[in-house]
């Protein structure tokens, strides 16, 4: 059995422009699930990054049971390590603390009847926040402390949306790290915005970026618990009655409260005289993750296997430009699997089917291989029933 949750805080100095060169703590949950006695060249360690919007615990580390992803994993003898990058959940978020440098479309969601403005504000620091070289750099740090604390020379990685970009590119640039890489509903544009010309992964323009202001020109947005089961709600499928519990977004959302020691205390007033909350959500330029940087170096499906997983019901990531097939398309090794799962939506990790994912992801972690199959792309039908998927 795992051990109860190890919370660390890990020195990072830090290459956010709002806060360069300063020390921050990287918050990195553990759980230990080594049997006793394993030697260190037989340990296997894990590192799960979040996405775009919903902080790590929230996605992996919603309770008890087959709530979390982490702790079930952990069941079955892995190390099981989950970090927010800067700018989520319980990490360090520069220039987040005030709603005036939130997104100006989302000022409102602050403002009086709400809390806490009384009055609109302008934007105090008017760029972007994170950058794909800052999340490289987080996860290089967090890697380097996980492979000193248990003695392993690499971890496998398991990604949920956006967590695609920062793994992806990562683990073309540090390979001897990486053991094995799983994205969830990766995100995915295969024409997405090019490295610095004439570099695999520089960045193509100086940073921060602030223009066009409406796209750039402030650190963070701000998400209402409405707008989480809306998004969520778009993705429900009347012949999937299970799908999705009644109370789990209650359940996520005060998770995702617990980790937003500003934003809990944000919002709308209920009538209990609290605050509803509003979460935070930091505004990052990604770059380097497209057709063209994907298959770099044979890496990703050669000495990085990759396994991508997408619910049937996910428009999120297969919608709008974005494309998981275009994503297994790119990735140049033979080593590479591609799910798609019905009744499973971008909300997959919190849904009736997770079990499944969970199932996925164990195998895939013992054995390469999910389903007993070790390549190709592959439909998981309700009943649990696998056939080939040509794509």
């Amino acid at each position: 059995m795992p051990t109860d949750p190890i919370d660390h805080a890990v020195p990072h100095r830090s290459s956010v422009p709002a806060n360069k060169d300063r020390m921050v703590n990287l918050f990195v949950r553990e759980y230990d699930g080594t049997p006793e006695n394993t030697p260190p060249h037989k340990r296997r360690c894990v590192l799960m990054l979040h996405g775009r919007t919903i902080p790590v615990l929230a996605i992996y580390d919603t309770g008890a049971g087959d709530r979390s992803w982490a702790q079930e994993l952990a069941k079955t003898g892995y190390d099981v390590f989950l970090m927010d990058l800067q700018g989520m959940g319980r990490s360090p978020r520069p220039e987040m603390h005030t709603p005036c440098n939130a997104n100006p479309a989302h000022h409102a969601r602050a403002l009086t009847p709400n809390l806490p403005l009384t009055a609109d504000c302008p934007v105090g620091y008017p760029h972007q926040l994170g950058n794909s070289q800052t999340d490289w750099d987080e996860v290089h740090t967090v890697v380097t402390f996980i492979k000193n604390r248990h003695g392993v020379d690499a971890v496998d990685m398991i990604g949920n949306s956006a967590a695609a970009m920062a793994l992806g590119p990562y683990s073309i640039q540090y390979p001897d790290n990486v053991r094995s890489l799983m994205l969830q509903g990766p995100v995915f544009k295969p024409d997405g915005p090019d490295s610095a010309a004439g570099t695999d992964f520089g960045a193509p323009s100086p940073l921060p970026l602030s223009t066009p202001a409406a796209q750039w020109g402030f650190p963070m947005g701000l998400g209402t618990k409405a707008g989480l089961e809306a998004a969520w709600q778009n993705e429900v499928d009347a012949t999937c009655p299970d799908q999705k519990d009644p109370y789990a977004v209650d359940l996520v959302w005060q998770v995702m409260m617990d980790s937003d020691d500003k934003g809990r205390d944000w919002g709308k007033v209920l009538p209990n005289g609290k605050p509803e909350g509003l979460s935070r959500q930091r505004n990052t330029f990604w770059w380097g993750w497209n057709k063209k940087t994907a298959p770099l170096h044979g890496v990703l499906g050669g000495p990085v296997p990759v396994c991508l997983v997408v619910g049937e019901l996910d428009k999120t990531v297969t919608t709008n430009g974005l494309s998981v097939i275009e994503l297994y398309k790119a990735v140049a090794g033979p080593d590479k699997l591609l799910f798609k799962v019905a009744c499973a939506s971008h909300q997959w990790p919190w849904e009736a089917q997770r079990t499944t994912l969970h199932k996925m992801s164990h195998q895939w972690l013992k054995q390469n291989a999910v389903f007993g199959r070790t390549s190709g792309s592959w439909y998981v039908d309700k009943g649990g029933s696998v056939s080939p998927w040509p794509v």
